[in-house]
């Protein structure tokens, strides 16, 4: 860790702990009492947590009726959702904005994908409206998720069935950007069995201010929970989604300044279908012992004509592919928590089973390129005369991993974790096509192995009731994803790589619990990244070439007292290339990594002016980054203004309005730049961005049926 954070971290510790010791109250109860569970895969203190884990709440989630993922998650400090339309987008937590395999998705602590099979826009097969909380856990996990938690693990915890019967419908419409979406629910509980349903479909029509940009999206989920006696329990979930949405893709230079509500594609499109199935029982089978056993399915299917791989212009005519990327999985997960008296002590411990296939199509485009618009209006099939790229494959991907969690208490005051998991990892391919003539569609037939062990040490001390600090030593690794080892000829030689994570943190609660604070500084080191080297022009590898420093503060507060409200979170980062050699020619070592902002703050002020009634200001601020890596072209960062408002009247009904970029900032959600620091630099066919919504407004109304 640079030295610049030492002296502040220092004064961090040291004033709060001072500010604690003033505040303590006259009783001992703990303040900081909030329960998280995928610290430890069990029901956990946060304060006996030593690493940074963000909490959105149910009551946060009904209040404020986020339209995506990022109005969710984003106001978590240190984590960014960046919106590249309709659900989809990439990721930025304690890493560089990108659409990199390192992070980890679970639903009730099941990852949602296989490892490598990542996607960058899975959370789009999630169900938000069945969702009870989202807790991310940042930086490695590794050590409880295995593979890709390397800038954290975001878990969403499905709703449990309601005690009474409760149902609900709503809708919900924004004008200027076409939106429409309908929810419903409904709950009950007879006896041992509850049942819990939760439906949203979301519409997006041409008619709104961005060209090519329809979409739509139905999700369900079904819970059910049964009771077997007074010490086990069955839980069963099912959810589907089914996305299928345009690709509007970004603007260069010229484009987005003008006329960034024009499109250049005119047919590209995504569309996932994604089935879960989980069955688990959880019982007491020791004295002051749990044990969870979870029987998993997946299906996904993913079909789509990327916008991001339309390029290599000639005159009127692109290339560009289609492809088909499909998942079916089977697993087993077994967890067994144990309580021990002695130091208060605590085992939990498990394995994982996770066997899926994975059958890959991809064939070639030819495109034609429209020249005085430059949209790209209609395309025919190539693999004829262009076969380089055509692949047809499957690759069976086996993860058997062991895990184990060991906290206690060797001093009054002081909680130490230490835990491990070791994850092997096996692909087998098989390729579908035989070489035509000279030409080889695709690497030949192997299997390979991988295996890697995870291991993380940490402690928590309590200051008093109110105050406590951590620290945490975690490692976390990424294998070669399916489509870097086998999507071209030649099979790259490549290893894990693997992220080293310090940090510390402080937690606090002044003012009786109304206002909460919670920091943390953070170290994280990558070796072996993979990089994309070029060999030679048109010739590329990738290999296990590259190493990355990420480091920063990350701050939160929030403050409620009752009829005012108020939340705070920033982070300062730095992310650089410690090396980075691309070609023979080409190195970035020592530069910052694009796409990389080096300040992220989000805040609100919310005021109940009556019983039933909310409004709220929220700024939400991007720092300016490099967009590309030989950091010659900057993207500025903008600062928008939200509005929200809430009212509940009657019985049972509620109305709210939400208006978004209040000030019509022109601003992109994504920037970046081709240009590689040598040569000409051409802003309009090097710069893309993907533009940001303007002012809009959405309108909502809702009634809820509630038997309490």
């Amino acid at each position: 860790m640079k030295s610049s954070y030492q002296p502040l971290c220092i004064a961090l510790i040291a004033a709060f702990a001072e500010s604690g010791h003033a505040a303590l109250a006259a009783d001992d109860a703990p303040v900081l009492d909030e329960v998280v569970v995928s610290g430890s895969r069990a029901a956990t203190r946060l304060v006996e947590t030593p690493q940074a884990i963000g909490v959105v709440k149910d009551e946060a989630l009904k209040r404020d009726k986020p339209k995506t993922m990022g109005e969710v998650i984003n106001r978590i400090p240190g984590v960014y959702w960046n919106d590249l339309g309709n659900e989809q987008h990439s990721m930025g937590i304690r890493q560089p904005i990108s659409t990199n395999a390192v992070y980890q998705y679970l639903e009730d602590g099941i990852p949602i994908r296989p490892l490598g099979v990542f996607n960058h826009n899975s959370l789009n097969e999630m169900n938000l409206a069945g969702t009870e909380s989202v807790e991310v856990v940042k930086g490695p996990a590794s050590s409880l998720y295995g593979s890709n938690a390397v800038g954290g693990a975001i878990n969403f915890l499905t709703a449990a069935p309601s005690r009474m019967p409760t149902a609900s419908l709503g809708v919900r419409h924004d004008d200027t950007a076409g939106f429409t979406r309908y929810d419903s629910s409904a709950s009950n509980t007879w006896d041992r069995l509850g049942l819990r349903f939760s439906h949203y479909s979301s519409r997006r029509t041409r008619d709104n201010w961005q060209e090519y940009s329809k979409g739509s999206k139905d999700s369900f989920s079904l819970r059910g929970d049964y009771a077997l006696s007074t010490s086990s329990q069955l839980r069963a979930t099912l959810v589907h989604t089914d996305l299928d949405a345009a690709m509007t893709g970004s603007l260069f230079e010229n484009d987005y300044r003008t006329t960034p509500g024009k499109s250049l594609n005119t047919f590209a499109y995504r569309k996932d279908k994604t089935t879960r199935a989980n069955l688990a029982w959880e019982g007491e089978t020791t004295q002051n012992g749990l044990t969870t056993v979870t029987l998993f399915s997946r299906r996904n299917d993913h079909g789509q004509i990327p916008s991001y791989t339309i390029g290599s212009c000639v005159g009127v005519t692109c290339k560009g592919s289609i492809n088909n990327n499909h998942v079916d999985s089977l697993g087993v997960d077994v967890k067994h928590q144990q309580e021990f008296d002695w130091l208060s002590s605590r085992l939990i411990a498990g394995v994982y089973i996770d066997k899926s296939d994975n059958p890959y199509v991809s064939d070639n485009l030819s495109i034609t390129r429209d020249p005085a618009s430059g949209k790209y209006v209609s395309y025919t099939m190539s693999n004829a005369t262009d076969p380089k790229g055509v692949r047809d494959f499957q690759a069976d991907i086996d993860n058997v991993a062991a895990f184990a969690q060991w906290e206690f208490t060797p001093l009054a005051k002081t909680r130490v974790v230490a835990g491990g998991r070791i994850d092997t990892i096996r692909y087998d391919y098989h390729n579908k096509l035989s070489p035509a003539g000279s030409i080889n569609f695709g690497a030949p037939d192997e299997s390979r192995s991988f295996s890697h062990f995870s291991p993380k040490v940490g402690a928590t001390y309590a200051l008093n009731k109110d105050a406590s600090v951590y620290t945490n030593l975690s490692e976390g690794f990424t294998p070669p994803e399916v489509l870097q080892l086998y999507g071209k000829t030649g099979i790259p030689n490549l290893k894990p790589s693997t992220y080293d994570n310090l940090e510390i943190g402080l937690r606090m609660a002044f003012l009786d619990g109304a206002l909460k604070l919670d920091s943390a500084l953070y170290r994280l080191d990558g070796r072996d990244t993979i990089v994309n080297y070029t060999v030679a022009p048109g010739n590329t590898e990738y290999r296990n070439a590259g190493s990355t420093r990420s480091q920063g503060l990350e701050l939160g507060l929030s403050y409620d007292a009752g009829a005012v409200d108020m939340r705070f979170g920033t982070t300062i980062a730095s992310h650089r290339f410690h090396k980075y050699q691309v070609s023979g020619t080409l190195d970035y070592s020592g530069k910052d990594m694009p796409q990389a902002p080096r300040d992220i703050t989000t805040a609100e002020i919310g005021y109940k002016p009556m019983q039933g009634a909310r409004i709220a200001l929220e700024l939400v601020h991007q720092g300016e980054y490099w967009m590309d890596n030989a950091n010659t072209v900057k993207y500025p960062g903008h600062t928008l203004l939200n509005l929200r408002a809430r009212y509940q009247f009657a019985k049972g009904w509620e109305a709210w309005l939400q208006a978004r970029n209040l000030t019509d900032k022109q601003y992109a959600d994504s920037a970046s730049s081709s240009y590689s620091g040598v040569g000409s630099y051409s802003p309009n066919t090097q710069n893309q961005y993907t533009p940001g919504a303007p002012r809009s407004i959405m309108l909502g109304l809702a009634y809820t049926f509630d038997a309490h």
